[in-house]
């Protein structure tokens, strides 16, 4: 399960979901839109391709999946909980499984805390400040829930 984040068309996956328009892209890269068209179809079934499996790896059974936004909503079998795939152009392709947690007391708060920041900067979602992982992940999903 490779992510392509060196190669041109996962560039312009990148920018068309930051909300440019590929005759922007197009511009951008000085090439036909219709270039940027076929290489975002290429794209999207790779994303999805990876988002699917990586759920089947961890048990998720799909629920949504939405590749142009690089997120797959999903229920973990052996945990019986919620659980989250996405794309993040600085991380990779991550898992979230929903979860109350001790956050205070985890090793991983700090890396927790970056990568739903920086995941919510990627796809443009504002959040209401808070420490808390947890209340930060469950703001974070549920908006991108209403996206998909």
């Amino acid at each position: 399960m490779f992510l392509p984040s060196g190669e041109k068309q996962f560039e312009f996956w990148k920018l068309r979901r930051n909300g440019l328009p590929n005759i922007n892209i197009a511009r951008s890269f000085n090439i036909s839109r219709q270039a940027v068209s076929r290489a975002l179809i290429t794209m999207d079934k790779r994303i999805e391709e990876i988002l699917l499996e990586m759920a089947q790896a961890n048990q998720i059974k799909v629920e949504s999946i939405n590749a142009g936004r690089g997120v797959l909503f999903g229920r973990s079998v052996p945990f019986n909980v919620n659980a989250m795939i996405f794309v993040s152009a600085k991380h990779g392709v991550q898992v979230w499984y929903e979860h109350e947690g001790d956050c205070g007391s985890c090793s991983r708060y700090a890396q927790c805390i970056e990568l739903l920041w920086d995941l919510a900067d990627e796809m443009k979602i504002k959040l209401e400040k808070s420490d808390d992982p947890t209340k930060l992940a469950d703001e974070l999903f549920g908006k991108l829930r209403e996206l998909v």
